[in-house]
């Protein structure tokens, strides 16, 4: 009998219940026992949901991450937040934004706001986790507590649990080390901490516990290699069996490697890493399990039942009790449950699948596998179909778009003069001081944006109303900012719902969920728009707005955009032709939007494309052919406009220090990025790479509510003024102020306008 398992279950809820209860209790609004209890019931209701999967997952419950959650069950706290006061939950918040409740710390006064852990993508996906910090003196003491305290809970509702936990190697991977360390050197101190944790699971009764190690599916040298060696040989003899989970890749040249570690199953991905398994098959110890990831875990269309059964029957064949089958990842990057959607077009409806819908699948495959093809074969059927009319749908094709891809060429992606003649007009036009001060874009979402926004979409409020409402917000931005004295000013975005989803619902080939949230880090979440067809743009998107608020003042005002790299990388994107194609569809659509600002006398034009790091493979050797159709994309968006025009492009929690050159090629003639959390350790890239062009290295952290001083920032300034020519320096936040309020905003943005008044009388 084939064994149905799952990775990991999203942990915010149908209706975001995390987020809300998470918000109210860092505003004071609710109790800390009161979001306990709420995170109870969200895990009760997901077991319920995942009956009749054979193993469950316990332990991926998070208030917040994952990976801060292991740092704390191995007691590894940063220094700056350990002996402080509080509950636990306190220390922990400390650590993920900075502070902990608003109001109701038991010792506010003392212990109230830090330098909050520095964050950064989980591996190539749009979810962000805390970084681990180590260094030589790093220390670790088991505290199961949370996780002993979810498998009670689990048991006692009958849930045949498999805990859930990230891999010693993996971890020490994805942390950093803050003096001249080796992370290596710790997997000695750290090993008998996950004997302990091991041993202490095998004593309540689990039987099998998930490790996941998908560093195993990257490049990996000698001493990493070895420490995998290490650490499960190290491990072998604890009182569990040890099901060794990696997804996201193909392990490639770590196949023998995994197959022959000392545990009791692999998992592999199968979706992304497919040409792994047969090769596995003849390598794996005759005893071991494994496990197939075989339900697309990351994107949101249906699986082809019928082409998996396939392939996966030759194999239960050949395995038989030794095959498991589970999603290809945890069902964290996707959304909660297709049934809540009332409003997609039925024909779209039926080509897709989200969580509770994958498991649906997942079950139908065990059943074919356990019981023949005929126990299941309306469902079978019923996929067919489904299947059928997505390859036939006209809505999907679009030849006009096809064509003009086609019709791409290399003189699309040029500037018409260098950057230092770009520079020269741009300055003798612009007119702006030495440090100038701008934001990335996006200004507080009141409760008021969100009422009209709302009432909008409901009809309660007409077109010519929700105009009103939104060119006051626009306004008030404005006056805001020339009150602060900033020197490049942005509208808002006050009519944006997101900064992907916005473009997404006004460019044909889109179509969006009501209830498709997905988290990308604490009570962030995203709804990702869903690529399904050709991309072309029918009419403007942004002029009306950009123009108004431009007609506001004679400040130079931001066209604000989202790049093609990073719509294709927030969206769920179409698995039925390369990414690349859908990306130049993107490009040529964005491209006319680009024109049609300049058009409109908008002299300076913000591409974002936040998320360029994010879709790099996660193997180096395959990262040429990434950038170089990404890099393209972004030029042919952007280098259609004259001289004059000022092209900027912001770029977000990514470590790109290694990617420098391909984001040079960019060619953006201004680039801001994200340095504030990581004290500009990026711009440890400048020391040996000579940036051409004009850089914003963020100095105000926006995912904190900690307003930094003008000490600080002119602190920051000055070191990146060590590797960057001051004459080609911004001052910036790291992103957007979209989720921040108006009264931490505005004395944050204060204090940046003052630092930069302070470096220039000092230049």
């Amino acid at each position: 009998m084939t064994t149905t398992h799952n990775l990991g279950f999203p942990r915010i809820g149908a209706k975001r219940e995390l987020k809300f209860a998470l918000e109210a209790y860092w505003k004071g609004e609710s109790t800390r026992d009161s979001l306990k209890d709420l995170g109870a019931q969200l895990r009760q209701r997901h077991w319920q949901d995942q009956a009749g999967i054979d193993l469950v997952p316990v332990g991926d419950f998070s208030f917040y991450d994952q990976v801060l959650d292991t740092s704390f069950l191995l007691g590894n706290l940063p220094e700056r937040v350990q002996g402080f006061h509080g509950d636990a939950l306190d220390n922990y918040f400390r650590v993920a934004r900075g502070r902990s409740a608003q109001t109701g710390e038991d010792h506010g006064a003392c212990c109230g706001g830090v330098a909050a852990g520095e964050m950064t993508k989980w591996f190539d996906t749009n979810y962000h986790y805390i970084v681990p910090e180590f260094s030589a003196s790093t220390e670790f003491r088991l505290d199961a507590s949370r996780l002993l305290a979810q498998l009670a809970e689990a048991k006692a509702q009958g849930v045949k649990a498999k805990p859930v936990i990230v891999g010693p190697v993996t971890y020490l991977a994805l942390g950093k080390a803050k003096d001249d360390s080796d992370k290596l050197e710790l997997l000695p101190r750290l090993l008998p901490v996950y004997a302990q944790l091991l041993d202490a699971l095998g004593a309540q009764g689990v039987e099998w516990v998930q490790i996941d190690e998908p560093l195993l599916v990257t490049e990996l040298d000698a001493q990493w290699q070895h420490a995998f060696n290490t650490a499960y040989h190290q491990l072998k003899s604890c009182r569990v069996k040890v099901l060794l989970a990696t997804y996201f890749g193909q392990l490639q040249d770590n196949k023998y490697l995994a197959a022959n570690l000392p545990v009791a199953g692999l998992h592999v991905d199968a979706i992304n890493g497919r040409e792994d398994v047969l090769p596995l098959l003849s390598m794996l110890p005759p005893h071991k399990v494994l496990s197939l990831g075989v339900i697309n875990g990351r994107n949101i269309w249906k699986t082809d039942l019928g082409a998996a059964l396939d392939w996966l029957e030759p194999i239960a064949e050949r395995l038989g009790e030794r095959l498991w089958i589970a999603p290809s990842c945890s069902l964290l990057h996707v959304p909660v449950d297709l049934a809540s959607e009332k409003k997609l077009d039925p024909d779209l409806q039926s080509w897709l699948a989200f969580a509770l819908q994958k498991l649906d699948e997942l079950r139908v495959l065990a059943a074919a596998l356990n019981r023949g093809r005929d126990a299941v074969k309306e469902a079978l059927s019923a996929n067919r179909a489904a299947l059928n009319s997505r390859r036939t749908s006209p809505r999907v094709h679009n030849p006009e778009v096809q064509a003009a891809v086609a019709r791409i060429s290399r003189q699309m992606g040029q500037r018409e003069s260098g950057y230092g003649q770009r520079a020269a007009q741009q300055a003798a036009f612009l007119k702006l001081p030495a440090y100038p001060t701008t934001t990335i874009g996006s200004f507080p979402q009141t409760a008021e944006i969100r009422h009209a926004r709302s009432e909008f979409k409901a009809g309660r409020l007409d077109e010519a109303g929700y105009a009103k409402a939104m060119k006051a917000e626009i306004e008030r931005s404005v006056r805001e900012q020339e009150s602060l004295g900033l020197d490049v000013l942005v509208h808002g975005e006050a009519e944006r719902n997101d900064m992907v989803e916005y473009f997404g619902e006004q460019l044909d080939g889109y179509a969006f969920s009501q209830f498709g949230w997905v988290q990308s880090y604490g009570s962030r979440c995203v709804k990702p728009p869903i690529l399904f067809g050709d991309i072309s743009r029918p009419r403007a998107m942004t002029v009306d707005w950009i123009t108004y608020a431009q007609s506001l003042t004679r400040k130079p005002m931001k066209g604000m955009l989202t790049g093609p790299v990073t719509i294709l990388n927030w969206s769920f994107v179409r698995d039925d032709q390369p990414r690349a194609a859908s990306c130049r569809q993107l490009a040529l659509a964005i491209r006319k939007e680009v024109l049609d600002l300049e058009k409109a006398g908008v002299r300076v034009i913000q591409i974002d494309e936040a998320a360029l790091r994010e879709g790099l493979p996660l193997r180096k050797s395959q990262w040429k052919e990434y950038l170089d159709w990404a890099v393209e994309s972004f030029r042919i968006t952007a280098n259609g406009v004259r001289d004059q025009t000022q092209i900027h492009t912001h770029m977000c929690y990514s470590e790109f220090n290694d990617i420098i050159a391909s984001i040079a090629d960019m060619d953006a003639d201004v680039i801001t990025i994200e340095t504030s959390r990581s004290d500009m350790e990026l711009l440890d890239a400048f020391d040996s790479f000579n940036y051409p062009n004009e850089i914003g290295p963020g100095v105000y952290d926006i995912h904190s509510p900690n307003i930094p001083t003008q000490e600080h920032i002119v602190q920051l300034m000055r070191k990146a003024a060590q590797r960057i020519p001051a004459e080609r320096l911004w001052v910036n936040p790291d992103c957007g102020l979209k989720t921040r309020q108006w009264a931490e905003v505005l004395p944050a943005l204060r204090n940046m306008v003052s630092a930069a008044k302070v470096l220039r009388a000092a230049a």
